[in-house]
Parts: C-alpha cells; structure tokens; sequence
C-alpha cells in the first residue's frame, strides 16, 4: 500500500443540506474516526489500492494525483444524480462542402452487346 503523500478527503452533509468536507493527512487518522470495513484491492485506479474500505462511506474516488475521496450515501447519490444530469453537448465535425464545380456526372457504361448465336 503507497499512501505516501496522499491525503484522505472525507464529503458528508450538514443538517442545513451544505457540504461539509474535511480532509485527513494520513490513513491512521482516518481510522480514529471511522472503522475499517475491509481494503480496496479492485479499483481500476492503481494509486487506490490498498485504501481502507470504510464502514457508512463510499470510495475510496481518486479526485486529483494526491487525493482519496470518501463521500457518505447520500452525497454520493446526490452528487451522481447531479453529475448524470448535466447534459454534455456534442459539437459535430464540421464536414466541408464540396462545390458543385467540383462534381462530375458520368453516365454509366452501356453493356456489351452479345453476339447472337446461329
């Protein structure tokens, strides 16, 4: 487990709806606080690996190179509703049109006639 130089972010809510973020330096001080459930060893983000998987939170997220995000349930069922409603838009490529200088008309070739036969 490297979790050198990463810090733990834990998101919750407040009583009033607002965010309340507080950011532990180390593994050890996070586990002061909340219990230890089991370790992440299946995140595709390899830096994640070896994280604490804690009880009553969801994570860990990578959020940044040196950051290890743990949101409560609800947060993370706000903030993904939120997150999936934004809509993207999609900018098509622009295609040039070609002039109409530019387009040639060929009939198409007529067929051979074939030779009667006697």
């Amino acid at each position: 487990m490297n979790t050198a130089g990463k810090m733990i972010r834990v998101v919750s809510r407040e009583a009033d709806g607002s965010l309340r973020v507080r950011d532990h330096d180390d593994v050890p001080s996070v586990l002061a606080v909340y219990v230890q459930a089991g370790i992440d060893d299946c995140s595709t983000d390899l830096s994640l690996r070896g994280l604490p998987v804690l009880k009553g939170l969801i994570g860990p997220f990578a959020e940044g190179r040196r950051i290890a995000r743990y949101e409560t349930a609800d947060v993370f069922e706000i903030e993904t509703r939120e997150w999936s409603q934004t809509r993207t838009r999609r900018r098509r490529a622009a295609v040039p049109a070609v002039p109409a200088s530019h387009i040639t008309f060929q009939p198409a070739a007529q067929p051979a006639a074939t030779p009667a036969i006697p």
